[in-house]
């Protein structure tokens, strides 16, 4: 395994998070529907535990959390670009619009984070035996809540984008009803809606 490139995912993926709670905050800023506001308001919890989990990653790994990489810069941008985009959404003032952007920029927040997890669970299989203990454990404390933020997340924002169409959406999404935590059941949901 490329030692370098296992570190960059692993500085992405700190970075990811740590974007991703200034998303979720700027997101509720945007959300009007009740029920999204409470699923997002979780999903910020989360995600602050979930860095957390890559600080201790970090620490046990010996890793300075703080290092610089080109990539992190590149993640950073992005998420505070998403950002700037929620808060552009907001000004324009239709919270409607400005919350189905929002929507918009968690799911692309989200599958960035999604991703970094995946792999980092890949990594955790190849590891040596302490560095993939350390992994396997963040990953399985974290794995479950990034699907359910991924794919939840699809869902209202497609229902969104229906409604705001002027068609009939399913809200809440039947990926939230039906607790979706994977692609094939995220599939399945969608074509469930009536």
């Amino acid at each position: 395994m490329k030692e370098d490139q296992k570190n960059e995912l692993l500085y992405q993926a700190l970075e990811t998070e740590k974007g991703g709670i200034e998303v979720y905050q700027m997101a509720l800023r945007c959300a009007v529907e009740e029920d999204l506001k409470e699923e997002w308001e979780e999903y910020l919890e989360q995600t602050k535990k979930h860095y957390q989990t890559l600080l201790d990653v970090f620490q046990e790994l010996g890793l300075d959390s703080d290092e610089e990489t080109p990539g992190r810069k590149v993640v950073r941008h992005i998420g505070e670009s998403l950002v700037k985009a929620m808060k552009m959404a907001l000004e324009a003032g239709d919270p409607k619009a400005a919350e189905l952007v929002a929507c918009e920029c968690v799911v692309m927040a989200e599958t960035k984070d999604h991703q970094n997890w995946k792999l980092i669970g890949e990594v955790a299989k190849k590891a040596k035996s302490t560095e993939a203990k350390v992994l396997k454990n963040a990953y399985d404390q974290v794995e479950d809540e990034e699907d359910e933020h991924l794919y939840h997340t699809m869902g209202w924002c497609r229902e969104l984008w229906i409604s705001s169409l002027g068609m009939k959406a399913v809200l809440p999404p039947p990926e939230e009803k039906k607790d979706v935590h994977t692609a094939i059941g995220a599939a399945r949901a969608q074509s469930s809606r009536k």
